[in-house]
């Protein structure tokens, strides 16, 4: 990324942190960024807050609809790289949470596979997790992340929950301050590692003496007097004062030491344990020398350290029969015990302080991927086994806690299932139970690929799925239509480099093309193979290697899936064999979409051809109307409206039939003309309902719809409203005021032949207006509907100078296009009654609403 210094910002004092390294692994020429110091307080905040074990923040990309991770806390990246980047739109928490703006709490593994079954495909592991928007004012500015173990009973305490929101808040306002400064709160880089603080522990002391062996004179510190309980008084600078708070073989030892140290030539050092007055061991570290000169003398200078209550685990640790180590939250390894040195094949000197994986690469075999995970982010133990080439089969438990991990190794029998893959990492995928950490893919893939409903999105879908889980770089997918195969979608090959092979026809010699007609695919490990096996085609470039994958759903061909890597490497055949299941996948997805896509191309002509192109043109009456799809299902369903010009008054019609598709497109269009029909033969409003109910019930569609029927005489204001079970329209009076109105009803039509619906006489004065719309304008999940009504209302209760009624009806439909999941479709008609100054003048109406500024 990109680094944004803001000037004079130091949340942390005097020096902005420890260096961040660099991609090469160098560390920088300067201290890291306001916006990463920041984020990692937060984050290290958000997990001690929330108990957790681990946690991260995530931020939007320069990618439109993409976060990344920006912090990882208490967690080995490497490991969750697939959780790296997260799109918006994507059924996970993180994502919810920044759409929605509120937070997500996930009591265990079962709430959350309830709620985010594709999460937990991924980390099928018992965990607890929290979700926290970050909001600039109103707008999402990133998703806060803990997670801890799983809790029995409440998520997240409400104290806890508010502790959480307030530190959301908090970097919420740090991030507008560095906007503010010219720092862009993105992130488009690999998460940056934190460290967490280690759990409490008890206090150590260290304390210092110097003994003159030759003048018995000992000279102590505060602290050593402290630790061996003087008290307050002075101490008497003597051995035997010393000796005195010592256990009597620590005594003699002490001695023995000073005896060595004043024979010796050169320098001694030596370690022992005493015993204190309190009956804890203390570390007694000393240094002896002779001093220069004749006779016999010399000092020794020895640093006693108190340990606290805690117990001296590395020595006892060494003396167990076992293989033991440790990790820290980030895979270093921290303790290493002789048994597991003979175990693993390596001394304690070169494992120490080395990462996992990278010091033990036969431990670094990605079946055991999930083992680790589930190790990191759960509180229960995890055993598997491994084997390291020509050696026993061992037993290795991991035990997690806050700081780190301990691991256990112990010989075990040769199992009844022993793959070479074990024992060679890279070439398969281990035991059926190692599996997971390579077949939750297709899983994610699959339950991703449900909620995908055009070519489009089940493109995105693969994407954001499939190549992450292989290291692929581009992707480009070819659907087949009329015999000719053509690019539906590409990612991360050079600009224009595919379109020369854009509506090939199945008889071309090319790759993508032979892997459909045989179905087979075909995978070359370099550009070099490519080249060789299909002299003179193209190439975007001399390195990587190339996946063919037919596209074949029930026998159909579908069309064709390419994978590129920018890197040679070879397929083994556990890769190839989910490859091609995959692919499997992706070929009824899209056949499925392209059914979507007929039937909705259809839905929607036929809904273009019944909706009013224009509405009619009438002196002392301006109307506006406008309509916009739903983001979900068929995006075309049986909204209406219409404006009816009968017998010298002006009709007003909405109304909205139950479901979306063909049908409910079909439906409102019959329901359209017949309101249309009786409205200009001249029927009162009560029988156009009437009779618009009986032909519903008539035409037996098994479907019901609510409508609103207003008429009204423009010259005179005379209105007369009839409702079936519709919304209540908004009514905006001259002053600037509005009101919902409160027409009684008859119920929905399509229910009861005879149901009676009454009529509203009211009048529409000079400078009124009337707001009629459906309730997917006013609806949203969770929320109250007379919560969408008052928001409307309050809209359109907006004082100050006039403006245009098609500007009024362009902000109120831009608000809620702003809504990223609209389930249901809207349709908004307004209409105005001209002022008396207005008609007398013949001049177009001064309309009564005034334009709104669009939110940024």
């Amino acid at each position: 990324m990109t680094w944004h210094r803001a000037a004079g910002r130091v949340p942390f004092g005097p020096s902005d942190g420890p260096p961040r390294r660099q991609e090469d692994g160098r560390a920088p020429d300067a201290a890291p960024d306001a916006l990463s110091l920041v984020l990692a307080q937060s984050v290290v905040n958000a997990i001690e807050t929330a108990g957790g074990v681990a946690g991260g923040v995530y931020l939007p990309s320069r990618t439109p609809g993409l976060l990344r991770l920006a912090v990882l806390g208490g967690l080995p990246g490497p490991l969750f790289r697939p959780w790296w980047r997260m799109h918006v739109n994507r059924p996970f928490p993180v994502a919810e949470a920044f759409r929605t703006g509120s937070p997500v709490y996930l009591a265990d593994a079962e709430d959350a596979m309830r709620r985010f079954p594709q999460l937990m495909a991924g980390l099928p592991f018992p965990f607890g997790s929290l979700y926290v928007p970050v909001l600039r004012g109103h707008e999402p500015a990133g998703v806060l992340v803990v997670l801890r173990a799983a809790a029995d009973e409440e998520p997240v305490p409400a104290a806890e929950r508010r502790r959480l929101q307030h530190i959301a808040l908090g970097l919420g306002t740090e991030l507008a301050a560095l906007a503010g400064e010219g720092v862009r709160p993105e992130w488009d880089d690999e998460p940056l590692p934190v460290q967490l603080p280690a759990g409490t522990a008890p206090p150590v002391r260290t304390g210092r003496f110097d003994w003159n062996l030759a003048t018995g004179a000992v000279e102590t510190d505060d602290a050593l007097d402290a630790i061996l309980g003087t008290g307050s008084g002075p101490f008497p600078g003597t051995v035997d004062a010393l000796a005195a708070r010592l256990a009597p073989e620590d005594v003699y030892g002490l001695w023995a030491l000073a005896r060595q140290a004043a024979g010796t030539e050169g320098p001694v050092v030596r370690r022992m344990r005493l015993r204190g007055p309190d009956g804890r061991s203390h570390l007694l570290e000393v240094s002896g020398r002779r001093d220069d000169g004749a006779g016999p003398g010399g000092h020794l200078t020895g640093f006693l350290v108190d340990l606290g209550i805690g117990p001296v685990v590395a020595e006892a640790a060494d003396r167990l029969p076992r293989g033991i180590f440790s990790l820290d939250r980030f895979g270093r390894i921290t303790y290493v015990n002789p048994l597991a040195e003979e175990m693993l094949g390596r001394a304690r000197a070169d494992l120490v302080g080395q990462v996992f994986w990278e010091a033990l690469p036969w431990l670094a075999n990605p079946a055991y991927e999930d083992h680790y995970r589930a190790a990191m982010i759960s509180d229960s133990p995890v055993h598997f086994l491994a084997r390291r080439a020509d050696h026993p089969w061992l037993t290795v438990s991991l035990y997690p806690g806050h700081d780190g991990l301990t691991a256990v190794l112990t010989t075990t029998d040769e199992p009844a299932y022993t793959p070479d893959s074990v024992v060679a990492p890279g070439l398969g995928l281990g035991s059926p139970a190692d599996r997971s950490a390579a077949l939750y893919r297709p899983v994610a893939l699959a339950i991703a690929l449900t909620e995908a409903v055009t070519a489009r999105q089940v493109s995105r879908v693969v994407t954001e799925e499939l190549l992450p889980a292989f290291g692929g770089r581009q992707l480009a997918i070819y659907l087949l239509k009329e015999g000719h195969l053509y690019l539906e979608w590409e990612t991360g090959f050079p600009q224009g480099f595919l379109d020369q092979f854009d509506a090939v026809g199945l008889g071309v010699r090319i790759p993508g093309v032979e892997t459909l007609t045989t179905g087979r695919p075909i995978f070359f490990e370099s550009m070099q193979r490519l080249a060789a096996a299909y002299p003179g085609i193209p190439m975007d470039a001399d390195v990587g290697a190339r996946a063919f994958l037919p596209l074949i759903a029930s026998g159909r061909l579908v069309g064709s899936c390419i994978l590129g890597f920018d890197q040679p490497r070879g397929f083994s055949p556990e890769e190839r064999t989910v490859l091609t299941a995959l692919a499997g996948l992706i070929a009824q997805a899209l056949q499925r979409a392209q059914r979507y896509d007929t039937e909705a191309a259809l839905a929607r002509g036929l809904q273009d051809a019944l909706l009013p192109h224009g509405l009619p043109a009438v002196r002392g009456i301006d109307t506006q109307g406008r309509y916009l799809a739903g983001t979900k299902g068929m995006d075309v369903g049986g909204d209406w409206y219409d404006v009816i010009e009968t017998g010298g008054r002006l009709a007003l019609v909405i109304g909205d039939v139950q479901g979306h598709g063909v049908a409910a497109a079909a439906t409102m269009g019959q329901l359209r003309s017949a309101v249309r029909a009786f409205a200009l033969s001249g029927h009162d409003p009560q029988e156009v309902m009437s009779g618009t109910n009986r032909l519903l019930i008539d035409l037996d569609t098994g479907q019901f719809a609510s409508c609103c029927y207003i008429v009204t005489d423009p010259a005179t204001g005379r209105t007369h409203a009839v409702r079936a079970g519709h919304p209540q329209p908004v009514l905006r009076r001259p002053d600037g005021t509005a009101e919902v109105m409160e027409l009684p009803g008859g119920i929905v039509l399509g229910i009861d032949a005879e149901a009676a619906y009454p009529v509203t006489e009211l009048h529409l004065e000079p400078g009124a207006a009337l707001a009629l719309y459906t309730d997917g304008l006013v609806e949203r999940a969770g929320t109250d509907i007379d919560v969408g009504v008052e928001r409307l209302r309050a809209t359109l209760a907006t004082p100050g100078a006039a403006d245009s009624l098609a500007d009024t009806a362009d902000h109120v439909i831009g608000r809620a296009r702003q809504a990223a999941d609209r389930p249901d479709d809207i349709a908004l008609l307004l209409a105005a009654r001209w002022t008396a100054a207005e008609g007398a003048a013949g001049r177009e109406p001064v309309r009564p609403f005034r334009s709104f500024p669009r939110r940024p």
